[in-house]
């Protein structure tokens, strides 16, 4: 494979880091690389927070559920959705202010994903590991206040980076014939797929190096998904003008 297909198939999450620092002009540059990610419209509708403050560290990794790789990263970005500057060009340009319109919200919230992807393939491929923390949206209220975040702007992840004191096993993916449908979704063989990659993560989880597990696919998912709904973010993304139609 090419260098950059390797780099896909063999990201992991890096949650424990080294002691060594990311020069700015390195971080600086990879943010540079990763804004050639797709933008829908060119709106590019998307910013980063650096947190350099350890007390507001200490604060995120707190509300994000104890997660103290977000103390000891090398670097600490916040990905937001960020609709201000293209609200701004609406009202100058004599459209009008965004009214909240769920399209605008998808489109923001792709491009920021986007972005982040390319960011942390282009950390990876310098050698550096990352993790998106998704636990930021535990108390988003919090998060936007400690970062000045402005109307038209959303946290949606985090992402630590720095340099790997950990090489975790590599996780195998769901194989490609069960996330492809050729011309019409086939939802009939869903039971077998599942069945058989459950099968195959519990053999993973006995396997690997480090901490064997009871567990497969479904369990982990059932208890991720289900127990982490967040219910407060409908009204907080509506208060900041997201979602109103």
């Amino acid at each position: 494979m090419n260098p950059i297909l390797e780099a896909q198939s063999s990201h992991r999450s890096i949650r424990q880091y080294t002691d060594k620092p990311i020069d700015e002009s390195q971080l600086h540059r990879l943010i540079q690389c990763a804004q050639g990610a797709a933008s829908s419209s060119f709106i590019q509708a998307y910013s980063l927070v650096q947190v350099t403050n350890k007390t507001n560290r200490q604060t995120i990794a707190a509300l994000a559920g104890g997660q103290k790789w977000i103390e000891s990263a090398a670097e600490f970005l916040i990905i937001c959705a960020d609709l201000s500057r293209v609200e701004y060009a609406c009202i100058e340009q004599g459209f009008g202010a965004l009214e909240g319109n769920t399209e605008h919200f998808i489109t923001s919230t792709v491009d920021a994903a986007l972005f982040a992807q390319n960011l942390m393939l282009g950390a990876e491929s310098e050698g550096l590991g990352a993790v998106f923390i998704g636990g930021i949206r535990n108390d988003t209220n919090q998060i936007a206040e400690l970062l000045n975040l402005p109307d038209q702007v959303y946290p949606v992840f985090g992402l630590c980076l720095g340099w790997p004191d950990a090489e975790p096993d590599l996780k195998p993916r769901l194989p490609v014939n069960v996330i492809l449908h050729k011309d019409r979704y086939d939802n009939t063989r869903c039971e077998t797929d599942v069945k058989a990659y459950d099968a195959q993560m519990e053999d993973y989880y006995q396997s690997r190096s480090g901490s064997q597990k009871n567990s497969n696919w479904s369990e982990q998912t059932a208890a991720a998904v289900q127990t982490k709904k967040r219910e407060h973010m409908l009204s907080f993304l509506q208060e900041r003008g997201f979602l109103k139609r």
